[in-house]
């Protein structure tokens, strides 16, 4: 029962059913957009193409033509059949009454003065055996513009007439023909007179005819009730510049627009196949776009809910195109974020585990404190509280430097910074702060070549360089001997980089802790310095800054030939800057 509820569910609509068959693709709002303009365009430049379409007005203008000739022909063999009347000879009388008695008067008949009528009778055949081959309708009309002979009533002997009679009921348009009325409607000229027949064969209503009387011939393109154009063309029967009557040529109502209505068809037809290449090319361009900017999107939706291991964004960079740099700046920023998510977590860790040692051992004094009896115990405990307190406060103050170190160094904007400058400025400080430190001797060295004035140049943050400076001074001071304490602090340049090189005459680094010193809160102090008077985040953070300017910091041991240490050196690596 369930099944079959389902089941008719799924047909009952059936617009769900495609879409789980094709999926997003032919339903995605970027597919419909694309889909919308392609077609949109096309439709407007078929409509361009029909509305602006030439082909009529050539069409017109060769029927005119035509027309004009076939009149011409019609007219020049009608006036050729016209008879003379030769059965009255008008003569002067004047003349008879110069005459004498025996002479006679000879007429002399006057071109001029001879009336040519057209017979009918002998038109017809000519008129009817011209016109049958054509569709053309022909009327004639005297020189009082009246109607003579209607090709549409012309007949032979033995000749069945018909007409045809108007239906008795309305006659039922199909849609194809409404449809094409009205776009016919819709681009047919405005300014277009409209036909009528002329009332008792009268033909001073067309003024093509009124100008033919007058010996110029002339052409006029009219619309019947139901759009369809008529081209009537009038030409004057004439002989000897005497005009007879004129000839009245016109087309069938609908010949010209059955020819413009194919042409129609035809562009529509074209039209419907680039239609449909426009969809299908539409369907693929989407889902070359859509597809992978919907993979994307899902990716990125997975990362921010949340996933017990990394996400895997698509990647797309093969693509070479927006679509791919866009999956590499996803994938970077992923990987970017993860990394962050993993840092901030470890920190977060170190961090509960170097608080709980100083918050364990002031607990535990603090509790103790009462229970002493002696005044030296109570100071001893004393002690112990104020020391917890100020390593407290030192790591608090590390760790506040080092949480807020990313969002700075992103804030600001890195600025060029002269690292010859900035080391004599920090050595020179180093030099002069004696008070409660070891007697150092500090050295420093920048190497210039000859003949050339070698730049030091980086970009950066200079309080932060600074700061991984005096955190390799400080700490080299530590490791040195009391007496004969040596640092020396070397500038250079190699490979496009500015080499900066802290060397002390120290008792050197463990090999298993190389690499070690640079982790959180670890600390190797030498013999004879109190307890918890470093954090460990000193070089932690250098490397830190040096990794946020595209640098290095790394540590290494000093060898003498025969493989005793003599001493430890850090080296910062930094990208030269361009020169300006």
């Amino acid at each position: 029962m369930k099944a079959s509820r389902a089941s008719g569910r799924v047909w009952s609509h059936p617009f769900t059913l495609v879409r789980r068959i094709f999926g997003n693709a032919v339903f995605s709002s970027l597919t419909r957009r694309i889909l919308f303009f392609n077609i949109a365009a096309t439709v407007v430049l078929v409509a361009g193409i029909l509305y602006l379409n030439q082909f009529r007005e050539g069409l017109i203008d060769a029927r005119v033509e035509s027309l004009l000739t076939q009149g011409e022909i019609i007219a020049g063999a009608i006036s050729a059949s016209a008879s003379v009347d030769t059965n009255s000879i008008t003569i002067d009388p004047q003349k008879l009454l110069e005459l004498q008695a025996g002479q006679s008067i000879t007429p002399v008949p006057n071109d001029e003065d001879l009336d040519f009528p057209i017979d009918p009778e002998r038109v017809a055949p000519v008129l009817r055996r011209l016109i049958s081959p054509t569709r053309t309708r022909a009327r004639l009309f005297d020189a009082d513009a009246n109607l003579i002979l209607d090709s549409r009533h012309l007949y032979s002997r033995g000749q069945v007439l018909r007409f045809d009679l108007p239906p008795v009921e309305g006659e039922n348009t199909t849609w194809s023909g409404w449809f094409a009325g009205v776009i016919n409607r819709i681009l047919q000229p405005g300014n277009l007179p409209a036909y009528k027949e002329a009332p008792g064969g009268d033909g001073s209503i067309y003024p093509e005819v009124m100008n033919a009387l007058t010996g110029v011939r002339g052409a006029v393109v009219r619309v019947t009730d139901k759009g369809e154009l008529i081209v009537s063309v009038a030409v004057p029967v004439q002989r000897f510049r005497a005009v007879l009557g004129v000839l009245l040529l016109s087309t069938q109502a609908g010949d010209i627009d059955n020819i413009v209505h194919a042409e129609r068809l035809a562009i529509m037809r074209v039209f419907g196949v680039a239609t449909l290449v426009n969809i299908l090319l539409s369907l693929l361009l989407s889902s070359t776009i859509a597809n992978p900017l919907r993979r994307l999107s899902a990716a990125a939706i997975r990362v921010r809910r949340g996933v017990k291991q990394r996400e895997e964004i698509p990647d797309f960079s093969v693509r070479q195109d927006e679509i791919g740099n866009l999956s590499i700046a996803l994938r970077d920023m992923t990987n970017a974020l993860y990394d962050r998510i993993d840092a901030i977590e470890s920190f977060a860790a170190d961090v509960s585990h170097e608080l709980k040692n100083p918050l364990t051992s002031l607990r535990s004094a603090v509790e103790t404190l009462p229970l002493a009896k002696t005044e030296e115990s109570k100071q001893r405990l004393t002690n112990i509280i104020l020391h917890d307190v100020r390593r407290l406060d030192r790591l608090i103050s590390d760790i506040s430097d080092a949480s807020r170190l990313d969002a700075e160094l992103a804030r600001s904007d890195a600025a060029p910074v002269d690292l010859e400058i900035l080391l004599g400025n920090l050595v020179e400080i180093s030099r002069q702060i004696r008070t409660g430190r070891k007697p150092v001797d500090i050295d420093l060295v920048v190497d210039h070549k000859q003949g050339t004035k070698t730049s030091y140049l980086v970009q950066g943050h200079d309080l932060r360089l600074g700061q991984i400076v005096t955190n390799l001074i400080e700490n080299a001071r530590s490791f040195v001997p009391e007496k004969g304490g040596r640092i020396s602090v070397h500038l250079f340049r190699a490979k496009g980089n500015c080499i900066i090189q802290v060397d002390d005459n120290g008792p050197g680094i463990r090999a298993e802790d190389i690499d070690r010193i640079f982790e959180r809160f670890y600390t190797d102090r030498p013999e004879g310095e109190s307890f918890g008077q470093n954090s460990g985040l000193g070089l932690s953070i250098s490397r830190q800054i040096a990794e946020a300017h595209g640098g290095t910091l790394k540590a290494e041991n000093l060898a003498d030939a025969a493989g005793d240490l003599l001493g430890a050196r850090f080296t910062l690596s930094l990208p030269a800057g361009q020169l300006t």
